[in-house]
């Protein structure tokens, strides 16, 4: 399958990229060395996976529905394969039109492959409401072990594999954005995050506003395919990377929020968290935009960050205290 899906790949996207031309995220060092590799094992039995599981589908379905019936025919060549059954378009702008109509021609008794651009159906793409219609249905529904970015960015982007949450693509609207990051804050797992290479450099800003510019990320950026690039580093450096423009498809992996006690003992006692929030607030924020600030600087829980203020403040009036009383 990889094989296969690398060769449609080289066939689509080997053009001129500007964004190739910048300077690779990888070190000299490390392209002057070996690569390592890695190989998602099939999770089928051996005749059930890989590219022949795909073009013995395209090759003898009797209803193709594909979110770019161009794409799908080239992938179909890429494999030796030429589509038997009919090949209809299924997107998101005629899904609630199509899906009936495929639901139909499932219930009469024909099978339906639908397949999307790159990855599967259903994540951030085209198919959970065609699924959903034929589990309500009582329709078979089975798939055909493949590519994901989710793993694949998860994989390589070196932060920490153990948890991890899909947070498919950010609302576009301004406010609702600021809301869910806002909300995944303090989110302790790593999160994958899919974006458009048109908000990347924008949601990058807000990102490291919200969660603090030393909070680790990596920004993969055309994986698999022949200008694959992956940038790793602290959200604030990616944000001033992405402001001149990326290309492709872009999948963003941020490091959770630390654990209280880590964070802690990171942002150091309660006087020096006290003090962050004093200087902020000589920086010209309120009290509050300050501790907010702290909070997202630090990744400390926002009542550990009041507290060290009020104990910082009552320790500040026994002292004067002292001093009158002396």
């Amino acid at each position: 399958m990889a094989l296969a899906w690398a060769a449609m790949n080289a066939g689509i996207h080997d053009r001129d990229d500007p964004g190739q031309a910048r300077a690779s995220a990888e070190p000299a060092a490390a392209r002057a060395a070996g690569s390592l590799i890695l190989a998602a094992a099939p999770i089928g039995r051996p005749p059930q996976h890989a590219a022949a599981s795909l073009a013995a589908a395209l090759a003898g379905t009797a209803l193709i529905a594909a979110e770019d019936t161009r794409r799908v025919r080239r992938l179909a060549g890429a494999l030796g394969v030429v589509p038997a059954g009919r090949v209809v378009s299924y997107y998101e702008g005629v899904e609630a039109e199509r899906g009936p109509v495929l639901l139909g021609a499932l219930a009469a008794g024909q099978d339906v492959l639908l397949i999307t651009d790159a990855g599967t159906p259903g994540i951030s793409d085209p198919g959970y409401r065609l699924v959903n219609g034929a589990i309500e249905a009582g329709i078979r529904v089975t798939v055909l072990p493949g590519p994901s970015a989710v793993t694949a960015a998860l994989a390589v982007s070196g932060l920490p594999t153990d948890r991890f949450c899909f947070e498919g693509f950010l609302p576009r609207k301004a406010g609702d954005r600021a809301r869910t990051l806002t909300e995944l804050r303090g989110e302790p797992r790593t999160m994958v995050i899919f974006e458009s290479r048109r908000r990347l450099a924008a949601t990058l800003r807000e990102m490291a506003d919200v969660f603090g510019p030393d909070r680790p990320a990596a920004v993969c950026r055309e994986l698999t395919k022949t200008h694959e690039e992956i940038r790793r580093g602290p959200l604030g450096e990616l944000a001033s990377w992405a402001a001149d423009g990326v290309l492709g498809e872009i999948t963003v992996v941020v490091g959770g929020a630390r654990a209280p006690a880590a964070a802690t003992a990171a942002a150091g006692t309660t006087e020096h968290i006290a003090a962050k929030v004093a200087a902020a607030e000589q920086a010209g924020l309120t009290r509050k935009d300050a501790i907010a600030s702290v909070v997202a600087e630090t990744g400390l829980r926002r009542r550990v960050v009041y507290d060290a203020v009020i104990k910082a403040k009552a320790g500040a009036l026994d002292h004067d205290r002292g001093d009158f009383s002396g």
